[in-house]
């Protein structure tokens, strides 16, 4: 099932309080606070880009078809099982399908992204499984996926994936070349939670939690350096190759 990175710190009335806080900061700020966001969005464009004119493309979870622009110069086909989310507008779908059985033929696509959507599926594997299968020998794979993140999407929100998990993942699936990058380390993760907490409180409560939470939550990823292992994180993107 699709997940959008924007309704990751909570539901649907939540994910529109940080999108238009996102629209009003700084393009620097915004950066900085949506850091693994902006990671996975810059990603998605740099991997279009390596495509040449013509490839066959499959966004599998595509929801609403968010990077579908960054595509144009390809034959780009979204889908997903229309389930994630019931406020989205799933009318631009190329194909509703399930991803553990995709509609395709072995071998019909040059690349394939999948974004924040593993975990909101119930098997996991038959889904690498599938998208391997239709990737032609060569085919290149971009995944970003969440290891500590609250529950959304609920009910459908069943996995966090470590490095080893994905990589495992991968490798039973004929995929090499896998390379994954950590989306900050435990001092960007501990400054998300920060500022996520401020949602826990009410009314005259609210401003008072801000001036205790927001400073924290504004300071602590500038010590992100210092947690080279990035065992702590709020993610991982992964590229890899069809063997």
């Amino acid at each position: 099932m699709p997940a959008r990175v924007d309704d990751y710190d909570g539901g649907p009335e939540e994910a529109v309080t940080h999108e238009e806080i996102r629209r009003k900061l700084p393009r620097w700020l915004e950066r900085y606070l949506w850091f693994f966001e902006n990671a996975i969005e810059e990603a998605v464009g740099r991997f279009a880009l390596s495509l040449p004119r013509g490839a066959r493309v499959l966004d599998a979870g595509s929801g609403e078809g968010k990077y579908r622009h960054h595509f144009a110069h390809t034959r780009y086909t979204g889908v997903d099982l229309a389930v994630g989310d019931m406020s989205w507008d799933y009318s631009g779908l190329d194909v509703v399908g399930d991803l553990s059985a995709l509609p395709m033929a072995d071998g019909t696509f040059e690349a394939c992204l999948n974004i924040v959507t593993l975990e909101h599926v119930r098997e996991p594997g038959a889904v690498v499984r599938e998208m391997a299968r239709v990737l032609k020998p060569g085919g290149r794979l971009l995944m970003a996926v969440p290891q500590d993140w609250e529950v959304h999407q609920s009910p459908n929100d069943y996995f966090r994936y470590t490095r080893y998990g994905l990589r495992t993942l991968l490798q039973d699936a004929g995929f090499g070349s896998i390379e994954l990058q950590p989306g900050g380390g435990y001092f960007r993760l501990m400054g998300r939670r920060m500022l996520n907490g401020i949602q826990f409180f009410r009314g005259v409560w609210k401003a008072p939690a801000a001036l205790l939470l927001a400073p924290p939550g504004l300071l602590f990823p500038l010590l992100d350096g210092l947690d080279r292992e990035k065992n702590f994180t709020l993610g991982y993107l992964c590229t890899a190759t069809k063997k």
